[in-house]
């Protein structure tokens, strides 16, 4: 299997073995719908052995660690069972030592697939591959997305409580992101080490542009559809008033000069006030905050008309701590944007699919990572989205978090 890809299974019994050169600390999680543990008891590894329809079996340090899924005793509600694994020494990264895991058939041990994640650096956990429920048919996928703050990043990630040191104190709650302006005198909130905030915000200037040159400015909706340049900015208010609070942000691209398939991943970044993480909506979390952003799926290919991915946001559901967005996308794969032609972002109206504003990509670069989009919640509490266009270089999501804040 390769990142991203899955198959049907075809027994209701199946064990995941995951195996490196080093001794690895395996475990499976149990996701409802919004990507989260009902609670600490869907956390199933070596001090927790066994949970409703999920097991964990040790190796002994002899054999692989394994997590077996009876989709059968899934209890409802269950969509998703994630194995996650770490080297078993503290600190210790996945560089050289990439595991692989062997889906087979629980009853008989028959290889169904297997998966090793490609090109490992700096993470130290991973979620290897999911098991994951589709249209009332149970199916395996390819994840191997990275953390790099071991099982315990993964855990908090998907809701689990972990005991860690207390953090820095926030700096207050904010209703929108400060605005560009010289810091104070103050203590600068980078000293929290959630909040990473740029010398310098490149937010937009608030007072629209009557006629905003190329490559920067603002403006609104009142003459229709919108098609912004790099570092643009469109205020999502019509004739004074926001236009809409559902929509959907979609992405597309294409393979260049008729090459190979390419397989890139779409997602979104949620920030609070002070751009600290709030969550992140991908292939391998489909929904968050309780529904208010969903994701299509994953596109293996980039072929065919139309967006290859769609993500739908509820701005009126998005809770208050959420002040802004960021819309990227990634190739897990390896491949580079210069691999990639046609590259745009476009939001819509999502009751109508009318298009309401369209960024096209005019330049890439050789990296794996690029930030197309931000959404950003004015203190008046309209929202601005403003056309980036910033290559990163990382292959997932959670490489996009920092650069991203700092882009805010």
């Amino acid at each position: 299997m390769t990142p991203g890809s899955n198959i049907p299974l075809p027994v209701p019994r199946v064990t995941v073995d995951v195996t490196a050169p080093v001794r690895l600390d395996v475990s499976g999680l149990l996701l409802t719908a919004d990507g989260k543990v009902r609670s600490d008891d869907d956390f199933i590894f070596y001090n927790q052995p066994s949970g409703p329809g999920v097991t964990y079996r040790s190796g002994g340090g002899a054999a692989p660690d394994a997590i077996t899924v009876d989709t059968a005793a899934v209890p409802p509600g269950i969509e998703k069972i994630v194995v996650t694994a770490s080297p078993d020494a503290a600190g210790q990264t996945f560089q050289g030592i990439e595991p692989t895991a062997t889906i087979r058939n629980a009853d008989d041990g028959a290889a169904l697939a297997t998966f090793t994640p490609p090109q490992l650096g700096t993470e130290t956990a991973l979620v290897v591959v999911e098991i994951y429920l589709r249209n009332g048919a149970w199916k395996a996928r390819a994840v191997g997305q990275g953390y790099a703050n071991g099982l315990a990043g993964i855990a908090t990630d998907f809701g689990v409580s972990v005991e860690e040191e207390p953090a820095a104190p926030a700096a207050p709650a904010q209703p929108a992101f400060p605005a560009a302006q010289p810091p104070a005198a103050a203590p600068a909130p980078a000293a929290d080490p959630r909040v990473a905030t740029p010398p310098q915000p490149a937010a937009p200037p608030v007072p629209p542009a009557p006629a905003p040159a190329p490559g920067g400015g603002k403006i609104n909706l009142d003459k229709g559809r919108v098609s912004l340049q790099k570092n643009q900015t469109v205020s999502l208010v019509k004739g004074g008033r926001p236009l809409l609070s559902q929509v959907k942000m979609g992405l597309g691209w294409e393979p260049a000069y008729r090459g190979k398939d390419i397989d890139l991943d779409a997602s979104v970044i949620a920030y609070g006030p002070q751009r600290n993480h709030v969550d992140s909506c991908y292939f391998g979390k489909l929904s968050i905050l309780n529904g208010a952003v969903k994701h299509s799926g994953d596109n293996l290919t980039g072929e065919g008309g139309g967006d290859d991915e769609v993500i739908a946001v509820d701005l009126g559901r998005l809770p208050q701590e959420v002040s802004g967005l960021v819309f990227t996308v990634n190739s897990f794969s390896g491949q580079k944007f210069t691999e990639v032609a046609k590259a745009y972002c476009r939001l819509l109206d999502a009751a109508t699919g009318e298009e309401l504003v369209r960024f096209d990509l005019t330049n890439a670069e050789s990296q794996t990572g690029v930030m197309m989009a931000k959404l950003i919640r004015q203190f008046s509490g309209e929202w601005e989205m403003t056309a980036m266009g910033d290559f990163v270089k990382s292959r997932t999501v959670r490489g996009m978090v920092k650069p991203a804040a700092q882009a805010l």
